[in-house]
């Protein structure tokens, strides 16, 4: 029925609204839908649509809305107390104006919602602000910079941090300049936030203190921080020299410390003392030990740690509903989830909890142990009490770290030891040079159930892989120390008691700047010396596969070096069984596993479906998939090698009875995406391998575009014989699980998942609740009318975050029928650590 003008010209009212009010940055989930104080605008607005604040004052009603004042005005924070509404507003114009919530919180910027926490977590407060105020790092200051002039007195350095990540030294010395500052020395590396300063005299200090404290950067300002200096002194030679056929002698008044060359000998004797002879500063009681940077949440009960995840989870959540509010297309009605998020307080869908861990301690079947120095200066191997970014770089041992099992505490241990007395370096972050760089430890166990005090006895079977940089050194010399580990990793098994089980011992050399190598770094397998332990005997035989094998749902599967694999097994075992309970699996069920990995949830569903497809670009995870596979003896799962955009729709008129004209349809639709993408698309597909719950999926392996089409070929191919008649099983049931790394789904991929129309259920599986929403956004909000193109030149991406990034790509999603959140639960796989793994059901 056509709108009469009257309504017509409401209608335009209203829009021209919604163009006023979308610079709200922040607005509550259901700001919206204050009713307006005109009954007519009521009456004008379609049911579902998105409905606008009249310029009425909605305080002359004599009930306001419950949400009325509960969110302070952004617009008014950012104008200095200017608002064009004006009283109108529906958000608060200071604090003085402010309402609770209706679940008696505040606003989360407010200072009444900062002074609240303060007053529950006082004593963390201050020890956070009391930590920012020192700086554990002192390659910088203490070792001499790519002059060989070291910064000088520590008492006369300081650290600057919240630079610019994009400075250099030269940009650091320049601004001191144009500040009139004088220096003596200054050091800042690209990539960090600090920086570090050193003066002539105390009163060049205090001046520069003074003149520096609260400088703007963006919107963050500048801090002057102490630096910890390291406590000690000695001699050290070089024995790189000696190695490259020429002994030289370091200054005795050098720090001991990783330089670029390798140093005679890496041991540093306990209770050094200063120059003058007097005992050292305690500087580590102000520092926090590895426990509070590795397990923050350890002295909370699990009870209460559960809870917290579980709270965590639900705001992360209502961002969903109020990005999706604000990606809604105008003149577009809301998704009935939206409007019935009211009801559950903002949530998208009900969370139905969160499944605890059955095993609580020591439960990592992986760790990674960096090489450094303590605050002491020893030769250390654990992990590192902060960011390297934020100028952290203080290593301390993993004791005490409840989520590292007592096996593996004791391999970096007996490494921690070999370092001692080792010839070569350890690596240095800020010069990039070195030799030693990263311990990882990964545990097989054996089926069986096994409790949380006798978990660690069911671990059959360890692999070490150190991570090493051999650049510029004599390879008989290098392969003669790794003979030494071998046997020094042998022996301290050996010693123990009972002895631990050692299977696989492996040496990574990466030359990159971060400890995350790429999947084709190159590997070599130590043969480790036999001893009269029988394990060892028993296993000498496994050294040449290099693989290591753990069970999941009575599955067993191999694991080599550098496949991924869910860090704590017990409780993937539950997030695998629930996914598998809310996909709705049967026999007519085709089943994409994307992003498979090594393919344990396509392998520990495969029984209950007709068929799993797996999608992975990891060539050398494919192949762990096939062999696992065959281990099992599961003969209806399929894994590819490939991008899943440039197959899915292939797979899909493989299986499923699609007919002809709609296949040809998902292809020009598939050429479509591409086509408006490649203007667009923003790459999110870096990797972070030390993150908890990784998965392979992302790029580590390039797939050119003519592979694509050549795979798609191939499947269309097999699909037929010769007659035409399909040779496959046809599916009436198509669903995709997905598990991606911590930086989620590839926008070419949500896209793909998006706009094919037999995929009606999507679990998603998520370590990052945030990129889970940021796909979220794109998967369940309604497609526009007119589709927008992105634009090549456009560079305003950088400065967005993940929901604005996703609503802004959902401008260009193609017309399609959009998904929405069913349920959600939380399963609690890193007990101590504030990550957890979310599931959420989506559907259409």
């Amino acid at each position: 029925m056509a709108a009469s003008p009257k309504n017509q010209l409401s209608e335009t009212k209203t829009l021209d609204s919604a163009a006023q009010t979308n610079g709200q940055d922040s607005p509550q989930p259901n700001c919206e839908s204050v009713p307006p104080s005109d009954p007519q605008s009521t009456a004008d607005t379609n049911p579902g649509e998105k409905r606008k604040r009249d310029d009425d004052d909605p305080t002359q009603n004599s009930s306001p809305h419950p949400l009325w004042k509960t969110t302070l005005c952004s617009y008014f924070r950012r104008q200095d107390g200017s608002c064009t509404h004006g009283s109108t507003c529906k958000y608060a114009h200071g604090e003085e104006e402010l309402r609770p919530r209706l679940d008696n919180t505040w606003d989360p910027t407010s200072e009444r919602a900062k002074k609240a926490m303060k007053g529950e977590n006082g004593e963390k407060v201050a020890a956070k602000e009391e930590e920012e105020q020192e700086v554990m790092m002192t390659e910088m200051v203490m070792d001499g910079g790519e002059d060989g002039e070291a910064c000088g007195d520590p008492q006369l350095s300081k650290c600057l941090v919240h630079l610019p990540r994009k400075w250099h030294a030269d940009n650091l010395r320049k601004f001191l300049s144009e500040q009139g500052i004088t220096f003596k020395s200054a050091k800042k590396k690209k990539g960090m936030v600090v920086g570090f300063v050193s003066f002539e005299s105390a009163e060049q200090l205090k001046s520069a203190v003074e003149e520096l404290e609260g400088k703007s950067f963006g919107n963050k300002n500048l801090k002057v921080a102490n630096v910890i200096p390291r406590p000690f002194e000695r001699k050290v030679k070089s024995a790189m020299a000696a190695t490259l056929s020429s002994q030289q002698t370091i200054d005795d008044a050098s720090i001991k410390e990783n330089a670029g060359v390798p140093i005679a000998s890496n041991e540093v004797q306990d209770g050094a003392t200063n120059d003058d002879g007097s005992a050292l500063d305690d500087s580590t009681s102000k520092a926090k030990c590895a426990r509070d940077a590795v397990t923050p949440l350890a002295h909370m009960p699990y009870s209460d740690q559960l809870e917290h995840k579980k709270n965590s989870v639900m705001q992360m959540l209502k961002k969903l509903t109020r990005n999706a509010r604000k990606a809604c297309p105008n003149g577009v009605s809301l998704p009935q989830w939206v409007l019935q998020s009211r009801e559950r307080g903002g949530l998208p869908c009900e969370v139905e909890g969160i499944i605890e861990s059955p095993v609580v301690n020591g439960y990592r079947n992986k760790c990674e142990f960096s090489v450094g120095y303590s605050q002491q200066g020893k030769p250390t191997v654990g992990f590192m009490l902060g960011n390297f970014r934020e100028g952290v770089t203080a290593v301390e041992e993993p004791v005490d770290c409840p989520n590292v099992s007592k096996i593996a505490c004791r391999y970096a241990s007996i490494f921690q030891e070999f370092l001692q007395h080792s010839s070569f370096p350890i690596w240095n972050r800020f010069k990039n040079t070195g030799f030693w760089r990263q311990l990882a430890v990964r545990e097989g166990r054996s089926a069986g159930k096994v409790a949380d005090e006798n978990f660690e006895a069911n671990i059959s079977e360890v692999m070490l892989i150190v991570q090493v940089c051999s650049v510029g050194l004599d390879e008989a010399q290098v392969t003669n120390e790794f003979e030494r580990l071998a046997q020094a990793f042998a022996a301290g098994a050996a010693a123990n008691s009972p002895p631990l089980p050692l299977n696989v011992f492996v040496v990574q050399d990466h030359q990159g700047i971060s400890n995350v190598a790429p999947t084709d770094a190159p590997l070599r397998s130590i043969p480790i010396p036999k001893t009269e332990s029988s394990l060892q005997l028993e296993t000498a035989n496994n050294i040449i596969e290099a693989r290591i094998h753990d069970c999941i749902s009575n599955l067993r599967f191999s694991i080599s070096p550098t496949a991924f694999f869910q860090v704590n097994t017990l409780a993937a075992e539950k997030l695998y069984s629930l996914a598998g309970e809310w996909a709705g699996l049967g026999p007519d069920t085709l089943l994409f596993d994307i992003c498979c990995g090594t393919g344990t949830i396509g392998l520990t569903l495969a029984h209950r479906v007709g068929m799993v497809i797996g999608i992975e670009m990891n060539a050398s995870a494919v192949q762990d998939a096939y062999k696992n596979a065959e281990i099992n003896g599961i003969k209806n799962c399929r894994f590819i090698c490939s991008k899943a955009e440039d197959v899915i729709g292939s797979l899909l008129k493989e299986y499923l009875n699609v007919s002809e004209k709609q296949g040809q349809l998902s292809s020009a639709l598939e050429s479509s995406e591409k086509g408006t993408l490649a203007g667009e698309e923003i790459d999110t597909c870096t990797t972070n391998a030390h993150n908890d719950g990784e998965s392979s999926c992302q790029e580590p392996e390039k797939c050119s575009e003519n592979d694509g089409k050549e795979i798609q070929n191939q499947l269309q191919e097999s699909s037929t014989s010769k007659d035409g008649n399909s040779l496959v099983p046809q599916f009436k049931n198509v669903v995709a699980i997905v598990d991606p790394p911590r930086m989620g789904l590839h926008p070419t991929v949500v896209k793909v998942l998006r706009t094919h129309a037999p995929l009606r259920r999507l679990v998603y599986i998520s370590c990052n609740p945030e990129s889970l929403v940021a796909n979220a956004i794109e998967l369940c909000t309604p497609s526009p009318e007119k589709v927008e193109k992105g634009k090549k030149d456009n560079r305003g991406w950088r400065n967005m975050s993940s929901a604005g990034l996703a609503r802004h790509r959902a401008k260009s999603m193609p017309i399609s029928e959009p998904f929405q959140p069913v349920k959600a639960m939380a399963v609690d796989l890193f007990p101590h650590t504030p990550h957890c793994e979310m599931v959420m059901l989506l559907e259409r």
